[in-house]
């Protein structure tokens, strides 16, 4: 049985993960949809203002309301990168071909791309 650090160090290498820093530099005027996958009551505490709120438990069933593009670019957070991973790591297995997760601390995250 895999314990959560193992899972995503399992998927990891299939998912493209970057820093918030790049994330700001690459997102600066680009159309990318920023997608916060943490849970509510952490989004409720700490919002990403900039990001569309789908909790990682529900993604699958919540992505084609704000993005039907198998190729618009996505960028997923969370609070360090674990759940943004897992969670891009589905949507590609979903068919979108641009999908990045966003790995570090939530403050970095929430200071460049809030």
């Amino acid at each position: 049985m895999l314990k959560f650090d193992e899972l995503v160090q399992q998927v990891a290498p299939q998912v493209r993960c970057i820093s918030a820093r790049d994330a700001a530099r690459e997102l600066k005027g680009q159309g990318a949809l920023v997608i916060d996958v943490r849970e509510s009551a952490e989004v409720s505490s700490r919002p990403n203002h900039r990001a569309t709120h789908i909790p990682r438990g529900v993604i699958e069933l919540h992505i084609g309301k704000h993005c039907d593009d198998p190729d618009q670019a996505i960028y997923l957070h969370c609070a360090a990168g674990g759940r943004a991973t897992l969670a891009a790591e589905q949507l590609q297995r979903m068919g979108y071909r641009s999908v990045t997760a966003i790995v570090g601390k939530l403050d970095e995250v929430l200071e460049l791309l809030d």
